[in-house]
């Protein structure tokens, strides 16, 4: 078995990576920016049924800092690079979002390739695949890159892009013979592990509560954190994925009045909560006169970029959980873990 790094060993994904790693037997590093993290880190894996722990250590280590990164990934065989940057608000500054996401990634492969990586696997996002392209009747794939001066591009979607565009670059020009590959998901939900939920667990949390009476005609993407997790521990070490990127999605995409009806239908009466009505295109463009939120969401109104999973099937042979499956073990992690609690 292999020593892994997992960078941002504390988030949603990097969490389930690290799952999924000790599970096959591997020894596994994982950065978190202060170490006084590490004992809630350790008692959610516990709680998700981490076994061997003990070959789990932790390294303190900043995306916007050079201290911590060449002690963790010295002696590794492969690195999984998932810590980035995702806000709930986009900041006023694109700078504040882009910079460390580049130069955070830049800063982790030049470590990885001094210190003898073989592959680094990068979550990058379907962020970087299928946005600001406008309305397309047709699925991305992997052959598609946003077009980060493209129309309701924000912030979040030009970091994403422009991180694993220097990857790829760095890679060719800079890696030295060390691999690449990259999984790039749409929205993921499943089982959160602990109190320190990413955006999409938040959204299904507002709905459990009722906190959520009216949403714009948004659409996206569903895929399980435990398939982005797998899909991330095949690419490390599978020949046909080096040098490839792999669109993760269960397929299709979802309605904001979709996934209230998969909790509805899924959960019963506890998530009895989750209901509410579709604004109408023509409010929500009146509200985003005075509200950033709802200014941000008007150039995506109605929009379904739908992402093919083809080739995670094909190339990685991977099988994806149903959007129902996800969905719903989103809404029980938060009632099971007593964030939400039940109608």
């Amino acid at each position: 078995m292999s020593t892994v790094l997992v960078t941002g060993g504390s988030g949603f994904v990097g969490g389930h990576v690290i799952l999924q790693l000790l599970e096959a037997g591997h020894t596994v590093r994982t950065t978190v920016r202060n170490l006084s993290k590490e004992a809630a880190v350790r008692e959610a894996l516990t709680k998700a049924g981490a076994t061997n722990l003990d070959k789990l250590s932790f390294f303190a280590a900043d995306l916007e800092k050079d201290d911590g990164w060449a002690e963790a990934v010295a002696g590794c065989d492969y690195v999984q690079h998932v810590a980035s940057p995702f806000p709930i608000a986009q900041p006023k500054d694109e700078m504040e979002l882009i910079r460390p996401a580049v130069d955070g990634t830049l800063r982790v492969l030049r470590a990885a390739r001094d210190a003898g990586v073989k592959r680094v696997v990068q979550t990058s996002s379907f962020a970087a695949v299928g946005c600001g392209h406008g309305h397309r009747d047709t699925p991305y794939d992997e052959t598609d890159w946003t077009d980060v001066n493209g129309e309701a591009v924000q912030p979040y979607m030009k970091s994403k892009t422009l991180a694993e565009r220097s990857a790829w670059e760095f890679v060719t020009d800079e890696g030295k013979g060390m691999e690449l590959a990259v999984v790039n998901p749409v929205g993921i939900f499943g089982p959160a592990l602990n109190g320190d939920l990413s955006t999409s667990i938040e959204l299904v949390k507002r709905m459990l509560e009722g906190k959520l009476p009216g949403a714009p005609r948004l659409y996206l993407g569903a895929v399980d954190v435990r398939d982005v997790a797998g899909m991330q521990v095949k690419a490390m070490t599978d020949p046909a994925a080096a040098g490839q990127r792999f669109l993760a999605t269960a397929g299709g995409v979802l309605s904001m009045a979709d996934m209230a009806d998969i909790l509805r239908a899924g959960m019963g009466e506890k998530a009895a909560k989750a209901k509410f009505r579709e604004l109408p295109d023509w409010l929500v463009k009146l509200v985003a006169i005075f509200n950033p939120l709802a200014r941000e969401a008007v150039p995506r109104l109605g929009i379904k970029g739908e992402a093919s999973n083809a080739k995670a099937r094909d190339l990685l042979g991977w099988k994806f959980r149903s959007n129902e499956e996800s969905i719903v073990a989103s809404g029980e992690s938060l009632i099971r873990l007593g964030i939400v609690q039940p109608s």
